[in-house]
């Protein structure tokens, strides 16, 4: 019996035969989880406590109008209202970082800055300590240095890109407050290492 022969596939010319799709990456068991970004780890606890704090009020609120018969739906939107402004202000900016870009996401608005473009570092004392960053294309970010203690990488990419911009001649002022935070760090990450391992 003759053998069958295939006949190949024609090719146009000038047309590549390489497929345009991606291809397929290999399947992995359970969903995959890699996040590029550093996000701050104990954002979620502080809303929760903040929204804990605003349905608190909001329900105290509707018990006392109840109680003293005035309740009525505009009173109880009122109250919600109000509930919703004490969340949004107890609820602090949530902090990530990916590569050189710090991101600060609050209610209202998103601010950025290059890491390794800072221009100044300062530190604002008062009532509730602020740390803040600039850099040189005009951008700010306002962050509680309390973040960067208890997120150690976070502060390791904000330490990374303030040496950086060092190197680069930008960063004109902060190197005082960034020693300071650094030490606090260096002595905090001690102390817990001495507790756990029970030497204190």
């Amino acid at each position: 019996m003759a053998r069958r022969m295939t006949r190949p596939a024609r090719r146009t010319p000038g047309v590549r035969t390489t497929s345009l799709l991606p291809e397929r990456p290999a399947r992995t068991h359970g969903p995959q989880t890699h996040d590029p970004w550093t996000r701050d780890r104990t954002w979620a606890g502080d809303a929760r406590s903040a929204a804990a704090c605003a349905a608190l009020l909001f329900g105290l609120l509707l018990a006392l109008d109840a109680a003293a018969g005035r309740l009525t739906p505009w009173r109880a939107l009122l109250w919600l209202g109000l509930g919703v402004l004490l969340f949004a202000a107890l609820t602090p900016p949530r902090v990530a970082a990916h590569g050189t870009t710090l991101v600060s996401r609050g209610p209202l608005r998103v601010r950025s800055v290059r890491l390794d473009h800072l221009v100044a570092v300062r530190r604002s004392d008062g009532i509730s300590p602020r740390l803040i960053l600039r850099d040189t294309a005009g951008g700010e970010v306002v962050l509680d240095p309390e973040v960067l203690v208890v997120n150690p990488a976070l502060w390791h990419l904000v330490s990374d890109g303030a040496r950086a911009s060092l190197a680069r001649g930008s960063l004109l002022c902060g190197t005082t407050a960034l020693r300071r935070l650094s030490d606090r760090i260096d002595r905090e990450t001690a102390e817990g290492v001495f507790r756990a391992s029970g030497l204190e």
